[in-house]
């Protein structure tokens, strides 16, 4: 059992009150990364290490074939409803932030320990605090 087939479990039967909540804390603890029971996860993704030290919004859409590694965060701001959505294809590096009402592209790799707060548009790789589109164009194969 792994915390990403617990998640999509809790989502499942989401609309029961406390059984989802349950799953949440249990992966919480057992886990120790915070992956809501109403997180809509893609097909094909992929936590690093069993999700360490991961924090997702709950209101995030993730999609398909996307690869997290530890320690990161992917969430709002305090002042702004809205929170980061990523594309398909998307490769985010250890200890990477994703945060404010902000879209990832397709085919996107996010380094380590980078700080993204602006919109990413397909192809490119991210670097540094704040994230800056380094190359354009390019293939997540190339890289992961």
């Amino acid at each position: 059992m792994n915390p990403i087939l617990l998640q999509r479990f809790s989502y499942f039967i989401r609309e029961i009150p406390v059984i989802p909540k349950l799953i949440t804390y249990l992966i919480r603890f057992a886990y120790n990364c915070y992956l809501p029971y109403n997180l809509k996860l893609g097909k094909g993704f992929v936590l690093g290490y069993g999700g360490l030290g991961v924090v997702i919004h709950d209101r995030t859409k993730i999609g398909d074939n996307c690869h997290i590694d530890q320690n990161v965060t992917i969430g709002g701001t305090s002042k702004k409803y809205n929170v980061p959505t990523l594309g398909n294809h998307v490769y985010v590096g250890a200890g990477a932030k994703i945060l404010g009402p902000i879209k990832i592209g397709n085919n996107v790799v996010i380094g380590a320990n980078s700080v993204v707060v602006k919109n990413i548009p397909d192809g490119s790789l991210v670097l540094g605090v704040p994230g800056r589109i380094v190359k354009s164009g390019i293939k997540k194969s190339d890289y992961v």
